[in-house]
């Protein structure tokens, strides 16, 4: 089978990306919750076991499980100048420009030369000021700077691996994400395609993270073979939806034939496409109800010419666009929160939308849902559940956490 192959969302999950959560959440602060795109802090400790509890559910039920910091250090493993070009890279992308802290922060990083998961997580986790060896007489920089300040952000979001690349039939979309802070964690996409033996030259790439638009791997659904859903966001735009679709339509091999552009309201609660619904089953869905009623969704396929596009917009609603293209003659779509309107906008708050499909009417959701989840099993639906106090402070689900490598056909 393909490095990678992810021709669904429902097909049985074989190989998934996960990264557990490291102390890039203990250098959050409260005056760096909202430049880090958090809402509160998680506790490590029992955010790192619920982690741990959502791996071993995957394991238990047939899936590998591969971990990014160890794919991107088998990647520094590769040779020294690998390292050094991510490591250099690294650095100018935290905003470093002072040469002589370039210097002492790559110095730094090689302390960790023997074992490059720890450098890889050391990256991930970020680097205050005093962590450094220096002289204050020989630099204005080093007096001006507060010893206890952040001289390189944490990446805290990097366990939610669905967004900074996202998996397409046999290729990948390496992204340009929509925030500054987020956009760092895409280097670890980059290196591991570029350079790790599993995937160098094995996998197409249909987005370059060094794109002008933005697009994130949570507006990004595998309908089927034939057929991708992408959300127009507050975090995808329109101009990286038609990229995307120019440039698998360009490849050969891509078994794509038409990409649905979903445009969904711009606020928190449905940031991405995968809190307003996600596939559960051959025919059944899980949606945010505020997703309900009229829906605009353009079908885009190949234009006349060569690397041109066709664009028609439909006026429908989720149930109709999604039975045509699934196949099917009718859809069932289950609310989160099962119509109670305060138990759905908690839920959503809580990700109740946002679950991982690990088989045909197979899932994985967070614990805490607890009428969401009555009303799956109500609708046949076998539920897998997971402790979630601290993870779900993040913001992000089951399908949020998780990136699907490898899918049966």
């Amino acid at each position: 089978m393909a490095a990678i192959n992810v021709k669904s969302e429902i097909k049985p999950l074989k190989k998934v990306l996960l990264h557990r959560p490291g102390k890039e959440l203990e250098n959050l602060t409260p005056d760096t919750l909202e430049r880090l795109l958090f809402d509160d802090i998680p506790f490590l400790e029992v955010a790192q076991a619920e982690h741990d509890e959502f791996a071993k559910v995957l394991r238990e039920n047939g899936v590998e499980v591969v971990y990014l910091e160890d794919l991107m250090a088998d990647v520094l493993n590769v040779s020294d100048e690998i390292r050094d070009e991510f490591l250099y890279q690294w650095i100018d992308e935290a905003g470093i420009t002072d040469a002589g802290q370039v210097k002492r922060i790559y110095d730094f990083m090689m302390k960790y030369n023997d074992d490059k998961k720890a450098m890889v997580m050391k990256s991930i986790e970020g680097i205050v000021y005093n962590e450094l060896d220096y002289d204050k007489s020989g630099s204005l920089v080093d007096y001006m700077t507060d010893p206890s300040e952040l001289l390189v952000d944490p990446m805290p979001n990097v366990y939610f691996t669905r967004d900074p690349f996202a998996c397409i039939g046999n290729g990948v979309s390496v992204n340009r994400m929509f925030s500054e802070t987020r956009n760092r964690e895409t280097i670890f996409g980059q290196y591991i395609f570029k350079y790790h033996p599993d995937y160098k030259d094995q996998v197409a790439q249909y987005y370059d993270r060094n794109s002008k638009v933005h697009v994130e791997g949570g507006d990004i659904l595998n309908i089927n073979d034939k057929v991708l859903a992408v959300g127009i966001s507050q975090r995808t735009q329109a101009p990286a939806i038609e990229l995307l679709a120019k440039n698998i339509f360009a490849d050969k091999d891509a078994t794509i034939e038409t990409v649905l552009a979903f445009d969904i309201p711009n606020n928190r609660a449905m940031m991405h496409l995968d809190t307003v619904f996600t596939q559960i089953d051959y025919d059944k869905f899980t949606i945010h109800p505020g997703i309900l009623g009229p829906l605009t969704v353009y079908e885009i396929t190949k234009g006349a010419n060569e690397g041109e596009l066709k664009v028609v917009k439909v006026e429908s609603d989720l149930e109709s666009v999604l039975a045509k293209h699934l196949g099917v003659e009718k859809v069932t779509l289950i609310q989160c929160g099962g119509g109670d309107r305060i138990a759905a906008e908690r839920e959503q708050w809580n990700d109740g939308s946002n679950t991982l499909c690990i088989a045909p009417g197979v899932i994985v959701v967070y614990q805490r849902n607890t009428v969401t989840n009555e009303i799956l099993r109500q609708n046949g639906i076998k539920v897998l559940e997971i402790p979630s106090a601290e993870l779900s402070r993040g913001r992000g689900g089951p399908r949020c956490m998780s990136m699907p490598l490898v899918r049966e056909d």
